[in-house]
């Protein structure tokens, strides 16, 4: 066969010297780097967002709980609300003030009565309430915020969570008196000092006005300045050392200031002693204010404690392994840290275990457990475990604080008595502008009745300085007994759920005065029913 007959033949290329040869091709795919781990502990907006989505979620539920109360205003909301209509009434118009609010006021009267008041005028008590609401649900995002400053997002949420259950803060939320105002500003100072914890050391001064604020919205809230002051320091710490000393001391001297200047060119002095720091002693036992704080915060409390534990044991917070070589507090900062906020849950037990009362203990639990909240936080974050391994627990334990939350919330607002129909009632018998008036809790009808009588017309059964004809002051029982006798009042009401211990006498009173006539009994309950009499 010749070679034309074996076909064309197959030219193989020459190689080409080394620097001719073409670039390799680009791979059409390329395997990423695996990481250590299938998440990052870093921030990124999908996580902010989950986060406050979350959160958003818990305030919309502490709202829900709190506008589910309702009852008739309580003589606290009712004078506190008539106050400021009549401090308004003054700054406008120059009407005289009828009684020195400020001496027995627990906050000052310029301050949270007059906002209160504004918003009564146009929008009524559902108003006012509301306003508190808004109030403790800013308290609530500050704690969150303060929180995951401190930790991170999980331990802020179940902090935000937990608050946002406990009867202190669902009462508070529907509530229009002092302390709603006061708790957000001291979140808002808290948030203020940890948020500024690596700034420069003078920025600690912006958190001062808001301290003083505070505390002149109400009084008890300088209880917790101390806890400020060593918070200002103990923050900055792990960045700044020794200098964060230096923070403490401006942070007093940024509060001490403007305190001093306003006690000595104002009249709440008399006030401040009369409410809180000299205030007259009760005759409630130990052992009842402490079942009393165990039923409203102990289930929060001890799970604070829990968390402070678990973290002076642990100090990292993320269970990302990429975080285990990052530095974090020691274990003596992160114990300390701990015993402060826990231990701030148990000051206002122990001054009403000082005072012998558990008047108002309710509320003013709100003001300690808002900085254990964080320590609760850690609390059930360590109690779920490393990626949600024990859910349940957690669980088992908000939800026990969630009825316990409903539960006392419900039987506080339930406490007082209903006085709508007693409203419709005395606006039928009490003469515009003038008369004189005994009730039990007088300034309930003040309140609801302000525009044909005021406060100057009431007497109640707190105190009672009556003079005679001949001159002579009769006080306590007596001179109820000798202001009935000679029929100084024109019209007298009583619950006996006030001053349960007086009613007795004032009734014997009317009854053989010979010159009042029973007008009738108005329920506010299944039992309890409003005696109204008037002059004959």
């Amino acid at each position: 066969m010749t070679s034309t007959e074996r076909g064309p033949r197959t030219v193989l290329p020459v190689p080409s010297p080394a620097g001719d040869r073409p670039a390799p091709a680009t791979p059409a795919y390329r395997v990423p780097t695996v990481p250590q781990a299938a998440w990052s502990p870093a921030g990124c907006r999908r996580r902010t967002w989950v986060s406050r989505a979350i959160l958003l979620s818990v305030l919309l539920f502490q709202a829900t709980l709190s506008l589910r109360l309702h009852n008739t205003a309580f003589q606290d909301e009712a004078v506190y609300l008539s106050s400021g209509h009549v401090q308004i009434h003054h700054l406008l118009y120059g009407t005289p003030v009828p009684t020195d609010y400020a001496s027995y006021f627990s906050g000052s009267p310029l301050i949270y009565p007059v906002v209160a008041a504004v918003v009564d005028a146009k929008f009524g008590l559902g108003g006012a309430r509301l306003l508190s609401l808004f109030f403790m649900l800013g308290a609530n995002t500050a704690l969150y915020a303060m929180t995951r400053r401190l930790f991170s997002e999980r331990p802020a949420l179940a902090a935000s969570a937990v608050f946002a259950v406990i009867p202190s803060t669902v009462v508070l939320g529907h509530f229009a008196t002092y302390d709603a105002a006061a708790v957000f500003l001291l979140a808002l100072t808290a948030w203020i000092i940890v948020r500024t914890d690596r700034a420069p050391v003078a920025s600690v001064l912006l958190a001062a006005p808001v301290a003083v604020l505070a505390v002149a919205t109400k009084y008890a809230a300088g209880l917790y300045l101390p806890t400020l002051v060593v918070l200002a320091a103990l923050v900055s710490w792990p960045h700044r050392g020794r200098s964060s000393m230096v923070r403490a001391v401006l942070f007093v001297i940024g509060v001490a200031v403007p305190t001093l200047v306003g006690l000595q060119y104002s009249d709440v002095l008399d006030g401040m002693r009369a409410t809180t720091t000299a205030r007259e002693h009760g005759h409630d036992g130990v052992r009842e204010i402490v079942w009393k704080t165990a039923e409203w915060g102990g289930l929060m409390f001890l799970t604070a404690c829990g968390g402070a534990i678990a973290y002076a044991r642990r100090g990292r917070m993320n269970e990302s392994p990429s975080t285990a070589p990052l530095d974090v507090p020691g274990g003596i900062w992160r114990t300390l840290l701990g015993l402060l906020l826990c231990a701030t849950a148990l000051l206002a037990p122990a001054y009403q275990i000082h005072l012998a009362t558990s008047v108002a203990l309710s509320k003013h639990l709100g003001f300690g457990l808002l900085f254990a909240a964080p320590m609760a936080g850690v609390g059930l974050t360590r109690l779920v475990g490393a990626h949600f391994r024990f859910p349940q627990l957690a669980c088992v334990l908000w939800v026990a604080t969630l009825c316990v939350g409903v539960t006392k919330s419900t039987e506080w607002f339930a406490s007082w008595p209903e006085t709508s129909q007693l409203n419709k009632v005395l606006r039928s018998h009490i003469t515009p502008g003038g008369g004189r008036y005994l009730a039990e809790s007088p300034n309930t009808p003040v309140y609801y009745l302000r525009d044909i009588t005021d406060q100057t017309r009431w007497s109640s059964l707190y105190h009672m300085g009556y003079k005679d004809a001949h001159g002579t002051v009769h006080h306590g029982k007596d001179g109820y007994r000798k202001a009935l006798a000679d029929g100084w009042f024109d019209l007298v009401v009583l619950d006996g759920v006030a001053v349960p211990e007086l009613d007795p006498v004032i009734t014997e009173a009317v009854r053989s005065s010979g010159r009042y006539r029973l007008l009738g009994a108005v329920p506010f309950s299944e039992t309890g029913r409003f005696r109204i009499w008037v002059k004959r």
